[in-house]
């Protein structure tokens, strides 16, 4: 089975089911400040897990594309991407565990044609928090599935979320599928990693809201329970099934990247390194990463691996309608990360010159009828690719000459060793391997000393950044989102037509605001600009909200800046005369609510995107 047959079998089988079918949203996440990326198809829709009403219903499917940061040092094995898509369909409201558990085992057995006995399957067993999930593990005993086969787990295991320190959350039941791999031992189990259970489904029951605890006023410091679970108003099923990984168990592939739309990509590294296989002429190897007998077969296995899914996350980023480009900052920095560790592998495995642009024009060949934002943005990825690739040579460079000059005593320190990577981005495996290859020492633990003092100020520094965001719908938060339609409204006033929102960060002390626009703002363009917007605040206009179609609101004038999320059917916010806009967060009834708006700075964020930030006092 391929991609395109899983996907059109999935919204299909659920379309009949009753739900509505919505398109896959921007990889970069509308207003949430909690993630980078979009992780899950969960992220485009949490207003509406919070309560909003979605104007497609209360059951919805769709194929997501997805970026998951925190798997990036596992890409390289048999399962983890970083660049996947995700097949989900959700309950806002709607049917509750018992129903979305048998429409799982329905068109995993019926449509997909699995197997129960090939079938695994676990449940909340409970905790102090919440009960265990007898529901769940009711419904999959009356389907059929063996006792012995319903794995019971703990909040680590089995529970999603919230998104942030608070919001929605609740218990999980997870679907395995049994591979052929021999067992690593006699209590291997779909929680062990030797990948004889393979995750491919996991449908979500949002019945809980983690909140600030209120017993935490009373209690002594010492003593304070800081959060708790409290039953949520709207109880939310929200499923998510992996398309590469159901693909590849489906075919019995040994990995994601022998799928139909992975394969010619690694097809693609293989011409670049001048490797071939599979029944080429005069050629018998019909392994895809090299000669199983070479004693580098493993390291150039997963080389191939790294830079396959790298380059298509990369592809993906930079074809985003968001427009995000390689930098030192936020999704920036993520994508400059994958982009060089690409190169850096592909350097490994002796692909000589300037390559990544090769290996996205596959990328984009396959995917760009699914994801046509693709084509449409072809040039700006190419050229983006050439310019970092060309960018990193100069920086590897640099970096080479300064490990000369350090390491003149035959001898390279840890710190030294980070300054490296910090200061100038020489990637940590190329200063160890080059120490090894010229028989300098090198102290590698003081290296990873430094490194974890690095990671534990970005966490702390994340942790004060990520916190709000639409899983916080708090009063402040509403006032801001309020806040963003206003300043649009006054930045095309002041800037013209073409100040066009690429997308917004809020969290309940400020907004960041990123605007098309070429030129820095004057100090006069601010200050109008402020004007306005307070001008608007102490008119204590109307906040109004109405569903139509896409088409009509765009005829009424509605600046559509995420369309794409809302099908054919979306929100228009309207306040007063001032603003109209489709959108799905949440907002203040009266611009009066609002208090004072006040720009504190305004920068660049990329080529021809402006930022603001402000806040309301």
């Amino acid at each position: 089975m391929h991609a395109h047959e899983l996907r059109e079998k999935f919204l299909n089988f659920f379309k009949d089911k009753g739900h509505a079918i919505i398109p896959s949203a921007s990889l970069i996440p509308e207003n949430d400040p909690t993630c980078l990326f979009t992780t899950a198809g969960m992220h485009p829709l949490v207003p509406y897990l919070l309560g909003e009403k979605h104007p497609a219903g209360t059951r919805l499917v769709d194929f997501q594309k997805c970026i998951r940061t925190g798997d990036i040092d596992d890409v390289g094995d048999q399962w983890h991407f970083t660049c996947f898509e995700m097949l989900g369909n959700w309950s806002l409201g709607d049917y509750w565990k018992k129903e979305a558990i048998e429409m799982s085992y329905e068109f995993l057995t019926n449509v997909l044609d699995i197997p129960l006995d090939r079938l695994a399957v676990t449940v909340f067993k409970g905790d102090d928090d919440a009960p265990f999930d007898e529901e769940s593990y009711n419904t999959w005993k009356s389907l059929g599935m063996p006792e012995d086969r319903i794995y019971k787990y703990n909040k680590k295991e089995n529970w999603w979320g919230p998104a942030g320190k608070t919001g929605p959350c609740g218990p999980d039941s997870e679907m395995f599928y049994i591979s052929d791999k021999k067992a690593c031992g006699k209590d291997c189990q779909p929680s062990c990693s030797c990948g004889k259970y393979v995750e491919i489904w996991n449908d979500v029951f949002m019945e809980y809201n983690k909140v600030k605890s209120q017993e935490s006023k009373v209690k002594s410091q010492s003593d304070k329970v800081e959060y708790e679970y409290v039953k949520a108003k709207q109880r939310n099923v929200d499923t998510g099934m992996g398309l590469e990984r159901t693909v590849s168990v489906l075919n019995d592939f040994p990995d994601n990247y022998h799928c139909p739309h992975i394969e010619p990509i690694v097809a693609e590294v293989n011409m670049l390194r001048k490797y071939k296989y599979l029944g080429q002429e005069g050629v018998d190897n019909t392994d895809i990463y090299g000669k199983k007998d070479d004693p580098n077969y493993e390291k150039e296995k997963k080389s191939i691996r790294v830079i396959v899914d790298h380059v298509r996350a990369a592809t993906f980023i930079l074809g985003d309608e968001k427009g995000i480009e390689p930098s030192n900052v936020d999704q920036g920095y993520i994508l400059r990360r994958l982009i060089r560790r690409a190169i850096r592998h592909g350097k490994q495995i002796g692909i000589e010159g300037v390559f990544t642009h090769k290996v996205a024009e596959v990328v984009i060949k396959i995917m760009q009828d699914t994801y046509p934002e693709l084509k449409k943005n072809k040039d700006f990825i190419l050229k983006q690719l050439t310019k970092e690739e060309e960018k990193f040579a100069t920086t590897l460079e640099k970096g080479l000459r300064e490990f000369k000059k350090m390491s003149k005593d035959n001898n390279i320190s840890g710190t030294e060793a980070f300054d490296l990577f910090s200061t100038y981005g020489f990637p940590y495996e190329m200063t160890e391997e080059l120490a090894e290859e010229k028989g300098i020492k090198f102290d590698k633990k003081e290296f990873d000393a430094e490194f974890e003092k690095h990671q534990a100020l970005s966490r702390e520094g994340a942790g004060q950044r990520f916190k709000g965001g639409l899983a916080d719908a708090s009063e402040e938060t509403c006032k801001l989102h309020t806040a963003t339609h206003l300043l649009q409204a006054a930045l095309q006033k002041v800037l013209g037509p073409h100040a066009l929102q690429k997308g917004s960060n809020i969290t309940a002390d400020r907004l960041r605001f990123d605007f098309t626009h070429l030129d820095k703002m004057t100090d006069e363009q601010k200050k109008e600009v402020e004007e306005l917007v307070n001008g608007w605040i102490k008119d204590d206009l109307e906040v109004g909200c109405a569903e139509m179609a896409v088409d009509d609101a765009k005829k009424k004038g509605a600046i559509g800046l995420f369309e794409d999320k809302y099908g054919h059917v979306a929100k228009v916010f309207t306040i007063g005369n001032v603003s109209c806009e489709m959108c799905g967060g949440p907002h203040a009834q009266k611009t009066g609510e609002l208090g004072k708006f006040r720009i504190k700075k305004e920068e660049s964020s990329s080529a021809g995107v402006r930022r603001i930030k402000a806040i309301l006092e």
